[in-house]
């Protein structure tokens, strides 16, 4: 596996550039600050993959705010999404409280659309998304994020959170896999 791994990342072209991704993450900061200033949110950290970029975004935050995590993953660790399978809900009553979900991609949609609608059905007063990166697929996809950081063309990536077979979220910089590494047309 770490052969594969290794291969992977030596061949990788880089998107965006450790600089590039940071002030993208700026911008969204400010513009979270801005539209949340009186809102309190409780941020849910999809994991595992939202980690990075949840972190990165929180130290730029100003905003009075309280943290959590969810869990809800279509890949486990594999590069083809299946059903939703839910690791881990949060512990924060949801209950009138304005939530933002930060999570690294918007692909499909499929699973920040289920997370969405999780919140809301457990009582949550409004709830926005903040995605690193959506992902250009050329169809309107289930749910739109409110606050996106870089789009890109839809190319299986990983870096900033994003992984390759669980391996690669730590990578500085968005890179896009080579095509032999792709097991199907969309991630």
């Amino acid at each position: 596996m770490l052969n594969e791994i290794r291969r992977v990342q030596a061949t990788a072209d880089l998107l965006f550039s450790e600089y590039e991704v940071e002030a993208a993450l700026d911008e969204m900061a400010r513009q979270i600050n801005t539209s949340l200033v009186d809102r309190d949110p409780l941020i849910l950290c999809a994991m595992n993959g939202g980690v990075v970029t949840a972190g990165k975004l929180l130290t730029r935050l100003t905003i009075p705010l309280t943290i959590d995590a969810i869990n809800a993953s279509r890949y486990q660790n594999q590069t083809l999404g299946g059903s939703i399978e839910w690791i881990l809900k949060p512990g924060a009553a949801l209950r009138d409280k304005t939530v933002l979900i930060i999570d690294d991609i918007l692909d499909e949609g499929l699973t920040l659309q289920a997370i969405h609608q999780y919140c809301f059905e457990q009582g949550a007063s409004a709830v926005y998304s903040a995605v690193l990166i959506d992902k250009i697929l050329g169809y309107e996809k289930p749910i739109k994020a409110d606050f996106v950081g870089l789009q890109v063309e839809n190319r299986y990536l990983f870096g900033y959170g994003m992984d390759y077979k669980g391996y690669l979220r730590n990578a500085a910089g968005i890179y896009a896999c080579k095509k032999e590494y792709n097991s199907f047309d969309s991630e």
